[in-house]
């Protein structure tokens, strides 16, 4: 009772012990609306980011050896498009070959022909498939009825792509390297080695579906190549081997469960901490309350 007394007396003139107890109740109540203010916001923007994290999907990538796509008979498909503006289309050909004996010259399947500059050039555009060896396929003259004598390979590749057409925007590969090279500025008369390094490709999404394509790497070397008969017959060359690496490129989410438990975290953390905060505050408010009656006593 003294001590009540004293406390009582050490209050400023005019102050009375409700409005005391009013004005202590009214600043513990402000102080806890703007902390839980606070922590609503706080909660609010890491709900948005966990939530942003748990709709979008994440590519992951990994290498093992095997063939990803057994069910393709051995055969890898290949779309070419080149465009060679100074020959004939009647002159333009493409010839296939490879170490299992295959020896295909002027194959037409699936091809087409677009005359360029009023006839004097050509586009050849063409869908084939080649065997799982190495070997080569080449843009030439060499199935015309009558060789030219000086034919002008300068050309424009536009697409050279194998497998089935990936369009994923997290996933940038080398899937048509050679896409856009331009060798209108060579020598008219040279053979254009491209030597391509084919790895084999898998992306699989979210419902397990997969997809069979193919990057490459690419080295080329531009000669004018001569025999004991004189200049040989220039042509464009593509030269493959398969890699024994695959790619595998798979879609991920994170799972339900993590996400849930993940938000119970941030929210039970941010209360948790929240509370710490609000009794530190309150202790040293009346540590302080406790110097200044100190000090009017």
């Amino acid at each position: 009772m003294t001590a009540l007394i004293s406390l009582m007396s050490a209050f400023p003139q005019g102050w009375t012990i409700s409005t005391h107890v009013v004005c202590i109740i009214s600043q513990s109540v402000i102080r806890k609306i703007i902390i839980s203010i606070l922590c609503c916001v706080f909660i609010l923007f890491l709900f948005l980011s966990e939530l942003t994290g748990f709709i979008a999907t994440e590519i992951v990538n990994e290498l093992y050896v095997d063939d990803p796509d057994k069910d393709s008979g051995g055969k890898i498909d290949v779309s070419l498009n080149i465009s060679l503006p100074n020959l004939h289309c009647d002159l333009v050909g493409l010839d296939i070959q490879d170490e299992m004996g295959r020896h295909e010259v002027g194959h037409i399947d699936n091809s087409m022909k677009v005359p360029l500059n009023q006839g004097d050039g050509c586009r050849f555009e063409g869908e084939f498939t080649i065997n799982k060896v190495p070997g080569n396929f080449h843009v030439s003259t060499h199935s015309a009825t009558a060789q030219p004598q000086n034919p002008d390979m300068t050309h424009i590749i536009h697409k050279l792509a194998f497998g089935e057409k990936l369009q994923v925007q997290k996933v940038q590969g080398a899937f048509n390297a050679l896409g856009g090279a331009d060798r209108l500025s060579s020598n008219p008369l040279a053979s254009h080695d491209y030597i391509l390094k084919i790895v084999p490709t898998v992306y699989e999404d979210l419902s397990g579906r997969q997809r069979f394509s193919y990057q490459y790497t690419v080295a080329n070397k531009e000669y004018v190549a001569y025999s004991h008969t004189g200049r040989i017959i220039p042509a464009i060359w593509f030269r493959y081997d398969l890699s024994p690496i695959t790619v595998k490129y798979t879609e991920r989410r994170q799972p339900i469960y993590r996400f849930i438990t993940t938000i119970c975290a941030i929210v039970g953390g941010t209360f948790t901490v929240a509370g710490i905060i609000d009794s530190c505050i309150f202790t040293a408010s009346e540590a302080w309350k406790k110097i200044q009656i100190g000090k009017m006593s």
